[in-house]
Order: structure tokens, then sequence, then C-alpha cells
């Protein structure tokens, strides 16, 4: 349970992704990005957009592979994201549970993207937790 202000982990996910969707937006580093906050965001968040920006390009490698004939740039942008963070929590060594990762970013992608983003990302995390973990 987070202390009293602390924001959920749901939350700090959802504070992330939108921290990546505005870098990918601006054409900046996500580090860049939490930089030039006026207030810093919880630990988790930053960890979390650190992670990606750490296993970036691991990530698109192992989303592209595992996405068959769907290129990671005609990809929805929340989908791409969404996948880019799980992964980034599956290849962390102390990540959270790999299904407490793939039913986050379905979460997400549900919430955040089209009807069949849940579909789509459950299927390819599958494919890449089975390969990482």
């Amino acid at each position: 349970m987070p202390a009293a202000g602390e924001p959920t982990r749901h939350q700090s996910r959802e504070r992330a992704l939108g921290l990546l969707y505005e870098a990918e937006m601006k054409q900046e580093r996500p580090s860049a990005v939490l930089a030039a906050l006026p207030v810093p965001v919880d630990r988790f968040t930053a960890d979390l957009v650190a992670a990606v920006e750490r296993h970036r390009e691991r990530a698109d490698a192992l989303v592209a592979e595992a996405s068959i004939s769907w290129e990671l740039e005609r990809m929805a942008v929340v989908d791409r994201l969404v996948l880019r963070l799980a992964v980034a929590e599956l290849l962390e060594p102390e990540g959270p549970p790999t299904a407490v990762v793939l039913d986050e970013a379905v979460e997400l992608a549900k919430t955040y993207s089209t009807g069949e983003s849940g579909a789509f990302v459950n299927g390819i995390l599958r494919t890449v937790a089975g390969r990482v973990r």
C-alpha cells in the first residue's frame, strides 16, 4: 500500500506512459522530459521512465521480432509505448512478476488506445515474456 499522498503503482505507470508520450511527440529523450518538469515525479515513475530509456533498443528489437507483420513505426503510438514500458519492466532483474506486467500493460492499452489494443499488446508481450523470463 502506498504511503499517504503517494501514487499507486498503476498511477505511476500511467504517469510514466504520459511522459513517454510527451517525449515521443517532442522527439526528446524521456530523461530530458523528466528533467524539465517543474515538480519531480515519484520514484517509481522516474525508475520506469529510466528503465524504458535504458532498455529501448533491446525492447524495440524484442517487440519487432514478436510482432510478425507489424513494423514498430506502423503501430499506434500508445501501443508502442505501452509495449516499451512493459518490456522494460520484464527486462529489469528485480522487476515485478510477469503476470503483473502483462495485466498492467493490457489495462493501459485498453484505457489509452484502441479497442483492439489490449489483445494486441497481450499477444506480443506473452511472446516477449516467454523469451526473456
